[in-house]
């Protein structure tokens, strides 16, 4: 039987690669908030949800739908994240929430309520970042968010693994996102102190999701797999 896979956040982007990649084998369901999926991210075997994980409630009516269609899941990842300026001279507390809502809590509430239908077996995989290690300028609340990610992986992964479900992030490093391009010459800043002398592609993220999400990583569970490239070595 196919696995059911939980994408949040999966309409573009590194979202929509995973979306892409799981769904020639998985039957996917995944989340958006305000890009609208098109045509091409519709089928028998995909389910678009729209859905503000922030908010109350969010997260069980996400996986009650979920269960309601294809009746299990077997693998969620959390892809959807938020990023925004926060520089030290201007505190706003409500974008500070914003981003931990979203990168951290919204994650905990999802796997709270698809937790009553994970089976030995099945897998968790957080999209963090390389910031989590690297604080970014003026945005090191998201860097702190994504950090706080890497250790409710851990957390997460020794609290479930006597129940057989694995838990594991994956930290990207400079990728680009079609949708949203960095600029040229920010682009080559990244590339020149990365091994591999190139900027990632969502692909590379997706094929690492795959990994982790699957058998063939049956012994791997509270994991940050940094997929930069080399980046800073």
């Amino acid at each position: 039987m196919e696995k059911v896979a939980l994408i949040t956040g999966g309409a573009r982007g590194i979202g929509r690669a995973i979306v892409e990649d799981l769904s020639r084998d998985h039957r996917v369901v995944f989340t958006w908030l305000s890009t609208e999926p098109d045509n091409s991210l519709v089928g028998d075997d995909l389910l678009a949800i729209q859905s503000d994980l922030t908010e109350a409630g969010q997260a069980e009516k996400v996986v009650d739908q979920v269960i309601d269609r294809f009746g299990q899941v077997d693998v969620i990842v959390n892809n959807a994240g938020l990023v925004r300026s926060t520089p030290k001279e201007d505190f706003r507390a409500e974008e500070h929430r914003a981003m931990l809502d979203l990168n951290l809590l919204a994650p905990a509430a999802l796997l709270a309520a698809a937790l009553p239908h994970l089976k030995r077996g099945a897998s968790l995989v957080n999209i963090s970042s390389m910031n989590a290690v690297l604080p970014p300028k003026d945005a090191v609340t998201y860097g702190a968010s994504k950090a706080a990610l890497n250790l409710w992986t851990r957390g997460m992964a020794k609290e479930l693994g006597p129940s057989g479900i694995r838990v594991n992030a994956i930290a990207p490093g400079a990728i680009n996102i079609p949708e949203a391009p960095r600029p040229e010459e920010l682009t080559a800043l990244f590339v020149k102190d990365t091994a591999l002398g190139r900027a990632g592609t969502p692909e590379d993220i997706a094929k690492v999701v795959r990994f982790l999400a699957s058998d063939a990583a049956g012994f791997v569970t509270g994991e940050v797999l940094g997929v930069t490239g080399g980046y800073r070595l």
